[in-house]
């Protein structure tokens, strides 16, 4: 089966009340449904980086986004998924904080 790196911005769309950017908007449909029909289709990791980054914010948009993330197995945490997470937060479009994201 297919590996697939769960990022914060996957589960910040797809647990964040809808935004009024239809950009945004687009992402978390995309979010929401993708982790709803296609996540039992891979093996899905994630790191402690995730984890810490998705109990940040709102509490009650914490406990959502780690309730997805609970049952993800985690990748050790080096200087190459540091880099990748640091990628990952320069180019991604995430849900406003403002948003409860």
């Amino acid at each position: 089966m297919p590996s697939v790196y769960i990022e914060t911005s996957i589960v910040s769309h797809a647990t964040a009340r809808s935004s009024n950017d239809p950009v945004v908007q687009v992402l978390q449909t995309q979010a929401r449904l993708w982790w709803d029909t296609q996540r039992g289709d891979f093996d899905l990791y994630t790191s402690q980086t995730v984890l810490d980054e998705a109990a940040l914010g709102d509490a009650s948009a914490a406990a959502d986004r780690l309730r997805l993330l609970q049952d993800l197995d985690l990748v050790p945490v080096n200087d190459e998924v540091r880099r990748i997470a640091g990628e990952l937060l320069a180019r991604s479009l995430r849900p406003d904080r403002t948003s409860g994201g």
